[in-house]
């Protein structure tokens, strides 16, 4: 299964290298559209010669990614993360250029906290408000400042002497006043900047997360109908398969008990033994054919009785003796097992166990250890472990089994385990397929037990 995800991760990774390519591509180009309008438009005197080598370091940063991205060499997540913070370093040393915290366009430290947010997992977002936080912080007291505009006075050389102490006192009002605001506006920026990190770095990654889980349960959904789809299939073949072969049965069943009839017991005793053989393997076959009908959606509910797990099992593993008798089994079942336990006994999940029961004697073939059938349950939930010491599963199919049909059946498994799959998943049960050390295989499964809740009466009585 991870050879499936592994892949498509990768192609991820790749494909937000390209984005943060293109992004930055488009940030150098606004820099220096902002750099000439600043300098050759609005004569705004900035350390031009120091802002152009902050974005030719960004260029060729961004040749850097446009050369690996022509490379085969896989993306990682701390690659992605290093390449973000080397652009927060540059947006903070062009930020230290142009009058650090004060500059008008000090959100740009947003744009790599929700790109990080959105490429890369919840922790590396966490660490970009660390990594920007500093960087705001750092620029506050250590920066080069804007070019200030002077505020609107009075001309010194239009006061009259009685008004220059006035003039000073008023100067000196002007310069407290413009600090102490300029204090507030730079605090009230950082805490906004900050704050805004903060939801940043939670909400996007938050409604990314959820929408991964959305994509997950999309791509589970879809699994399980194109399941069903197929089980409805086979449903539909089993059934067709059942009413053409009822009359054969039927016919072959006439013609034993004719022949009962014609040869005495008394004279062909070694007939009557092959009729009685016959006539068993008409059973057998009729029963097999009202499981197909249960595959097909023939058989009701009400055909499922309830039945304590203990009589449960043993019924399957009767029910599996007589078509495997010679076939050894090791039974391990927890004795602090609750007896209280109770199971639905559907004929479907009979055949299910049945049907890994064959496959694991098959499989085992003349092995002295036989197979072992482990059993353990409480009140909600019954684990069933059926291991065999063959040659184990084939790679290709610890992956892909329940999923679909197997094409061949040259290692025992074909359509019997994908019924078993859909059987067991339709009841909410869980199963996995594994290889054991040093050989041999084994088949999980998990199963839901009734819960009796107590009734309203019998709380009543307790209280």
């Amino acid at each position: 299964m991870l050879t499936h995800v592994t892949p498509k991760s990768e192609f991820n990774a790749r494909q937000n290298l390209k984005w943060l390519f293109i992004l930055r591509n488009m940030l150098i180009v606004a820099a220096s559209l902002l750099l000439i309008i600043s300098v050759y438009g609005l004569n705004i005197k900035l350390p031009e010669g120091q802002l152009w080598m902050v974005i030719v370091s960004i260029i060729s940063v961004n040749v850097y990614t446009s050369m690996r991205l022509q490379t085969d060499d896989p993306v990682s997540e701390l690659e992605i993360f290093s390449q973000l913070a080397i652009d927060v370093l540059a947006i903070a040393a062009f930020m230290y250029l142009t009058g650090g915290a004060s500059n008008p366009i000090i959100w740009v430290f947003l744009l790599p906290l929700i790109v990080t947010a959105i490429m890369l997992p919840q922790s590396y977002a966490w660490y970009m408000v660390a990594l920007t936080t500093t960087m705001y912080t750092i620029l506050i007291a250590h920066n080069i400042p804007l070019p200030s505009i002077e505020p609107h006075m009075p001309d010194p050389t239009r006061l009259q002497p009685d008004d220059m102490a006035h003039y000073s006192m008023l100067l000196n009002a002007y310069a407290a006043s413009d600090r102490h605001y300029y204090d507030l506006h730079m605090f009230g920026m950082w805490f906004g900047f900050v704050f805004s990190a903060g939801l940043v770095a939670f909400f996007v990654v938050e409604l990314a997360k959820t929408l991964k889980t959305q994509e997950r349960s999309l791509a589970i959904a879809r699994e399980n109908a194109l399941r069903d789809e197929r089980v409805i299939a086979l449903g539909t073949l089993a059934a067709s398969a059942a009413h053409d072969m009822g009359t054969p049965l039927g016919t072959i069943a006439i013609v034993a008990h004719e022949l009962r009839q014609e040869y005495p017991l008394h004279r062909f005793p070694d007939l009557h033994e092959k009729i009685d053989i016959v006539q068993q393997q008409v059973d057998r076959c009729k029963k097999a054919l009202s499981v197909m009908s249960a595959s097909a959606g023939e058989i009701r509910a009400e055909s499922g009785s309830v039945m304590r797990v203990t009589a449960y099992l043993d019924n399957v593993i009767n029910l599996w003796r007589t078509q495997k008798s010679t076939a050894k089994l090791n039974l391990f079942i927890d004795p602090d097992n609750v007896d209280e336990a109770e199971i639905i006994a559907e004929r479907t999940l009979t055949h299910a166990l049945i049907n890994i029961l064959n496959n694991a004697a098959e499989a085992s073939g003349d092995n002295r250890k036989g197979i072992e059938f482990h059993a353990a349950w409480d009140l909600r939930l019954m684990h069933i472990k059926i291991r065999d010491y063959g040659p184990g599963f084939p790679p290709e199919m610890v992956g892909t089994a329940g999923r679909q049909p197997l094409i061949s059946k040259k290692h025992g498994l074909g359509v019997g385990l994908f019924l078993t799959y859909s059987a067991i998943h339709r009841l909410g049960g869980t199963i996995h397929l594994y290889n054991t050390q040093p050989h041999g295989a084994c088949v999980d499964i998990t199963l839901p037990l009734l819960h009796a809740e107590p009734n309203e009466e019998e709380a009543t009585d307790n209280g």
